[in-house]
């Protein structure tokens, strides 16, 4: 019996969902949801209808699992407590730092309706947080490193295009090359924030918008830009679909770690990602944790989750003895 799966959203991760979906064999992509005029958002799937998001509470009983893919500045701290009290839900929340607020949120909305959610789904946090968790786990002795880039990062992306004034933003998170070598040969440096990441963005604004204005706006923007050292570059919106239309991505975890008696034998576990498509790869998490999500609710489990919470098997549309067979 295949997931129904709806999305609330119909932008680039909203299509990365949809092409997911139908890449699952477990996977019925149900209905897109969306805040405009539903007869102007065209989907990849002809079959599958386009609703008005105000019409989402009619299709509680023909959905299972609910995508979320609004932004994390402003949207999915609204919108995951909004529907996780009407379905199972699945979101790519990726402010670290406001997590423990959003999974409170959710958690009481979910609980509330009877339903499981999964938050911060993705890669960073999701993929990048296992194995962070699974290194820590191994090298207890050790020090912790996560490096972001190069790549455009959607979510601080979203968060520059929210400021008043401006009409289009891509936004690039890149390594300090000298942070990232002396993490890999051992050294264990104590590096600030600002020590292992620049960030450099590229802004169309709106006509008469106030340059200076909105570059200090992203340079201060907590949690976002503000602990980094933020390069702003004004450019035509012609430039920007030129130069600047892909959305590569990727980065590195790193742990350095020490065993033996006296700490004499150094170790060191990397994983690290090469994405071209950044929402692609993102929503394929999306999608594999609604198959999580959904095994959980038909347990008796409630509330919100996280990737830490979801035993790996539930992820995968292969049975027990598949796994064990192949990939154990």
């Amino acid at each position: 019996m295949s997931i129904k799966i709806g999305i609330i959203g119909y932008g680039n991760l909203g299509r990365g969902v949809e092409i997911a979906a139908k890449a699952a064999p477990d996977m019925e992509l149900a209905a897109v949801f969306t805040r405009r005029d539903p007869k102007s958002v065209a989907i990849l799937s002809a079959d599958v209808p386009v609703v008005s998001v105000d019409e989402v509470e009619q299709w509680k009983d023909r959905i299972d699992v609910m995508i979320v893919c609004g932004g994390s500045a402003t949207d999915l701290p609204v919108q995951t407590p909004k529907y996780a009290s009407m379905f199972n839900v699945i979101d790519s929340f990726d402010t670290h730092a406001r997590i423990p607020e959003h999974f409170a949120n959710v958690d009481a909305a979910a609980k509330a309706g009877e339903h499981v959610a999964v938050i911060s789904c993705g890669w960073d946090p999701g993929m990048f947080s296992l194995m962070r968790v699974y290194a820590n786990a191994v090298l207890p002795d050790g020090q912790d490193y996560t490096f972001w880039g190069k790549g455009v990062s959607q979510g601080h992306s979203d968060a520059i295009r929210r400021i008043p004034g401006v009409k289009n933003a891509k936004q690039y998170t890149i390594p300090v090359p000298a942070a990232l070598e002396a993490v890999r040969s051992g050294a264990n440096p104590a590096l600030t924030t600002r020590q292992k990441h620049t960030r450099e963005c590229f802004v169309v604004l709106e006509e008469g918008a106030d340059a200076a204005w909105v570059e200090q706006k992203i340079k201060t923007m907590p949690n976002y830009f503000a602990d980094y050292d933020t390069t702003v570059h004004f450019i035509s919106e012609e430039e920007l679909l030129t130069n600047h239309s892909g959305m590569a991505h990727g980065g590195f975890v790193i742990r350095s770690g020490a065993t033996g008696v006296n700490k004499e034998h150094k170790h060191i576990i990397e994983y690290s990602l090469k994405l071209d498509s950044n929402p692609e790869f993102t929503t394929s998490v999306l999608v594999a944790c609604a198959r999580a999500a959904q095994r959980m609710w038909e347990e008796g489990q409630r509330g919100c989750k996280t990737i830490l919470d979801i035993p790996p098997a539930y992820l995968s549309e292969k049975s027990g003895e598949e796994l064990r067979a192949h990939l154990l």
